[in-house]
Parts: structure tokens; C-alpha cells; sequence
């Protein structure tokens, strides 16, 4: 029986195939010679012969006989699985937040959370670079657009996953986002209500407000406050998404007719306005807080700082963060 491992199953890895977790644990394995394994005998769960496609439970013990492979991630001290040094250098300077269950960052705006059509880098492929010891590659539960800076919340277990997806399609977070627009809204502080279609354009995808009842069309509500404003130039809002439509706070800004300075698909001018001078082209929408409830208990509060573009535009006009 020397070098017979046996491994409980943990809580979030419930519901799993046993090939998966194979995958996951041991990566080096071979599904040949998993195969071979159980139809041997070699491998159980709580005693008895398994299938590949068997699911795990909570609690289960897995049998794994001697193998000349080591498991992911053993003898790293640090709780990560160090794959690409780079990545995790970069991951740790965006760390904001960080528990058994959860990793916080402040995205820096210009890096894409997924891949997609030019994408050389984006956050879930350098999420490989902090795998567990037990091999779990944290997981994204939500998404920004690229150009957007700010909070974005990872799991770091497949239950976390489950329990913070299930917050944000419950609407139990609440999300907060800076903005500085052009123009001033005739309300200092209202509701925004329409209804958002997607339409194909060689720029790339781009959401268009669509009549009630058009088909395809998702309804989108956000809220917005008036925190500072620069004359009838520009104006600091404090924008809070009640629904998570793509690109929603960027369509309902220039819906109301002050689009958000620097958005390259949805911002349109005059040809008598003028950009500001000192203020950079970018994108000024910052996710600046996110509240949550934490997977296991209490909440998670974290509040990002602002990027260097938005600050340089904040002490340009004059406005004072402490101000929000």
C-alpha cells in the first residue's frame, strides 16, 4: 500500500466527473491511463469501483494508487501555482482584495478581462499563472470592457463561483461607477430606463437603445448622480448599473445626452465642441466600489483608485475625489 494516496473531496468541487478532477488535480495523467486504472481497480471512491463520468460528492474519499506524476501545484508555499512569472507580477500589483475564497483586482483600463478578436492579453488567460495548490484556476464572475478600469472580482474555488454568479444575477451587488462626461443632465440625480439591442457594425459590436417590444431587445436600468460639475462642460457622475447590460452605462450617458469623454464608439459631438485641453482621449469610466456578499459570510467592500488618465483629468478641471 506504499504511496496510496487518499484525497477527500471538498465542498466546491461537488458535482464534478471524476475525469475532471483528475484533469484538474493530476494534469499529467493521461485518460488512457485513467482509464486503465479503474477499470483495474485501482482507483475508488470510498471503496468502490468508479467510472469516468462518476460525480463527486462533498465528503468522498478517492483512492489514487501510486503514480509516477506529482499533483499540480504541490510544494508551492505561496498557495498559487506559479506558471508565468510575468502574469503573476502583474496580477499581485492589481491585487486589491484577497481571502480563501476571493481575489479582488483593479483592472487597468486598455486590458481586455477575456479574449476575443485582438486580444493578445486578457485577465482569465493570466489567471492560469495562480492556480491553486490543487490545480483550481480562479474563475471570473463578471466581466468590464476593455477600456474601463476599476474593481473586478475573481473566485478563487468553483463554489465561490457559484455563490457570487448567483449575487450578481440576484442583483444583490451593488456597483458603483465614476464618470466624467461632457455636458451637464437636466436632473441632478435620476433613473435611467430603456430597452438595449446589439448591432453588428465593422467597428465591432455596438448597442443601440430599441423600442419596447423589439426583437432581441434586454432592458436596462441605471442610476445616476450629479457629484461636481465644470460650467455646462463637463460634469462628474457617480453611476450605478441596476441591471449588467453590455456597455449599458456608456449607451444610457449619451442617451441622456453626456456621453462619456473619451468612448470611442458612443461618444458624438458638435462640430463647435471642443476637447479639453490637458484631458486624454481615454475612456473616463472607473468601476470605483464594488459591494458583494462574501460566499461564505459578511460582505466584501472595495473601493479601486482612479487611473492616472482620470486623475490628471480630475486635477485639470479641479475636482477633488474627497468630494464624492
Amino acid at each position: 500500500m506504499a504511496g496510496v494516496e487518499l484525497i477527500t473531496v471538498e465542498t466546491g468541487e461537488a458535482g464534478m466527473r471524476l475525469d475532471r478532477w483528475f484533469k484538474a488535480h493530476y494534469p499529467g495523467l493521461g485518460f488512457g491511463h485513467l482509464q486503465k486504472l479503474l477499470r483495474s481497480g485501482q482507483i475508488r471512491i470510498d471503496g468502490g469501483r468508479a467510472k469516468a463520468d462518476t460525480r463527486l460528492e462533498p465528503g468522498q474519499t478517492v483512492r489514487i494508487p501510486p503514480l509516477e506524476i506529482d499533483r499540480k501545484g504541490e510544494g508551492n508555499l505561496t498557495g498559487h501555482s506559479i506558471r508565468n512569472q510575468g502574469d503573476a507580477d502583474v496580477l499581485s500589483k492589481m491585487l486589491l482584495h484577497e481571502d480563501a475564497k476571493v481575489f479582488v483586482f483593479n483592472k487597468p483600463a486598455g486590458l481586455a478581462v477575456q479574449g476575443g478578436s485582438g486580444v493578445t492579453r486578457n485577465v482569465d488567460d493570466m489567471l492560469e499563472a495562480w492556480r491553486s495548490k490543487k490545480g483550481e484556476k480562479p474563475r471570473l464572475v463578471h466581466r468590464l470592457d476593455r477600456d474601463t478600469s476599476g474593481v473586478l472580482v475573481v473566485a478563487r474555488t468553483r463554489l465561490a463561483a457559484m455563490k457570487l454568479s448567483e449575487s450578481f444575477r440576484a442583483r444583490a451587488t451593488k456597483k458603483t461607477y465614476w464618470a466624467l462626461v461632457k455636458g451637464v443632465p437636466p436632473k441632478r440625480e435620476d433613473k435611467i430606463s430603456t430597452w438595449l439591442i446589439k448591432d453588428q457594425t465593422p467597428d465591432g459590436d455596438r448597442m443601440r437603445v430599441a423600442r419596447h417590444g423589439e426583437k432581441g431587445a434586454d432592458h436596462a436600468v441605471s442610476y445616476y448622480r450629479v457629484i461636481e460639475q465644470a460650467a455646462q462642460t463637463l460634469c462628474w457622475l457617480e453611476m450605478e448599473p441596476y441591471t449588467g447590460r453590455t456597455h449599458q452605462l456608456r449607451v444610457h450617458a449619451a442617451h441622456i445626452g453626456c456621453p462619456i469623454i473619451g468612448d470611442p464608439k458612443y461618444f458624438e459631438a458638435d462640430t463647435n465642441w471642443e476637447f479639453p485641453g490637458g484631458v486624454q482621449n481615454r475612456l473616463h469610466l472607473l468601476a470605483r466600489r464594488i459591494v458583494i456578499p462574501h460566499p461564505d459570510s459578511g460582505t466584501i467592500d472595495v473601493t479601486a483608485p482612479m487611473p492616472p488618465h482620470m486623475r490628471q483629468s480630475w486635477n485639470l478641471i479641479g475636482f477633488d475625489e474627497n468630494d464624492a
